[in-house]
């Protein structure tokens, strides 16, 4: 092992960056958690949200836990409503606990209804109940709903977390790390790369074509999700956290995507937008649904993130913590409000289209193409950030900076 690599922390070292699945976690602790995201939490009333299609018969007498099917409101239960009721509360000095539902929004930071639902089976109002009524709400849902929960605190003044998807391996490893030291980590990466004003990534396909996207961020500065919403100022954090992100504000060129059914397309971008889908393997006709719902409303194929994960996490199978992790990057159609930008869901042809969609490129999710190389423009600064899926020196280095 390298001088360099000796110097690295623990959780960075050259065996650990290989095998992420070798880290050591200490074990996920409630109350750790709150209190790291959360400080101060003194007097704070709290809340657990979660969804269901039929949120009225499923949260009432927490009928949800006599069925199968539920595994992340299973865990929302277990875990954060039944582990603040059991001292996490009185140890932080919060109240409330309560767990209500919503209705699910079927896609990713989606709107949410303004019904709501408690335990009683009794019919509430967000806007009228919840939101004015709570400090802090931790959302355990099936979608993500950060974007509408961040729009939503800015009106209301309170804070939160979302945490879709939650599994076990999350909460054994990304909900079990020290936050003070994701911030720091995230910081760092975030001046490594802030002011960018470019970015050009190649992706090298398995029969040896070259594909190359450009996004232009015009010297804007970068943003983190670091995981800490400390104050009383209203904020959301989207937890796991440890991501660097920018808002394209232009793009061009090709990548390709993997789809939910397997099939593999070429995307091509001009004007910061997804126009066209071809096929490189799979179905023809998952290729030909996405090129019809781009015809009907493109908006749908705008590029509204960027970004850059900056832990040291093993693969959860869940976007939610796998486009976290270090030497991974991601691009997001869709909405970006929630980050700063300029879609809203008003653009959109019709609600249900109004998402903000994920697209993950790491070695677990995109085994049949290689992240080949992501270089980053910075004035007459000229870096390599990501080669096959790892860390460049220049990235390692601002890691390890005081």
């Amino acid at each position: 092992m390298s001088e360099f690599h000796r110097s690295l922390p623990d959780y960075l070292h050259e065996e650990i960056l290989l095998h992420p699945e070798n880290r050591q976690f200490p074990g996920f602790d409630l109350g750790r958690l709150l209190n790291q995201v959360f400080a101060p939490t003194q007097n704070c009333r709290v809340c657990i949200l979660v969804d269901f299609e039929n949120p009225a018969a499923m949260i009432k007498d927490f009928t949800f836990l006599q069925h199968d099917g539920f595994p992340v409101q299973q865990r929302a239960h277990q875990h954060f409503y039944l582990g603040l009721r059991d001292g996490v509360m009185q140890e932080l000095g919060m109240y409330g606990g309560a767990m209500y539902a919503y209705q699910v929004t079927g896609g990713s930071n989606l709107d949410l209804a303004d019904e709501v639902w408690d335990a009683h089976g009794n019919q509430l109002s967000f806007d009228r109940d919840i939101y004015p009524n709570h400090d802090i709400l931790l959302c355990i849902s099936t979608f993500s709903a950060t974007a509408p929960l961040t729009a939503k605190a800015k009106q209301f003044g309170f804070r939160g977390a979302t945490l879709h998807g939650l599994n076990d391996i999350i909460l054994r490893s990304g909900l079990a790390v020290d936050y003070r030291d994701v911030s720091r980590d995230a910081e760092k990466l975030r001046r490594a790369l802030t002011r960018a004003d470019e970015i050009e990534i190649d992706f090298e396909l398995e029969d040896g074509r070259i594909l190359t996207a450009w996004l232009d961020l015009g010297g804007q500065e970068a943003q983190k999700s670091h995981g800490l919403c400390l104050g009383t100022a209203p904020d959301i954090a989207n937890l796991p956290a440890g991501e660097v992100y920018f808002v394209p504000q232009d793009a061009r060129g090709q990548f390709p995507m993997k789809y939910e059914d397997g099939t593999l397309g070429l995307l091509d971008v001009k004007d910061r937008a997804i126009h066209r889908a071809s096929l490189i393997a799979g179905q023809q006709a998952t290729i030909e649904a996405h090129n019809a719902r781009l015809r009907d409303d493109p908006m749908t194929g705008t590029l509204g993130e960027l970004g850059f994960g900056t832990q040291v996490l093993p693969v959860s199978y869940a976007d939610i913590q796998d486009e976290k992790v270090l030497g991974t990057c991601h691009l997001a159609t869709g909405r970006d409000d929630h980050l700063g930008g300029d879609i809203v869901p008003g653009m959109f042809k019709k609600h249900e289209n109004s998402t903000h969609d994920d697209i993950l490129f790491a070695p677990h999710k995109t085994p049949n193409f290689n992240l080949r190389q992501v270089r980053m423009k910075r004035g007459e600064q000229r870096e390599i950030l990501i080669e096959n899926f790892r860390p460049s020196r220049y990235m390692m280095e601002a890691l390890t900076a005081e």
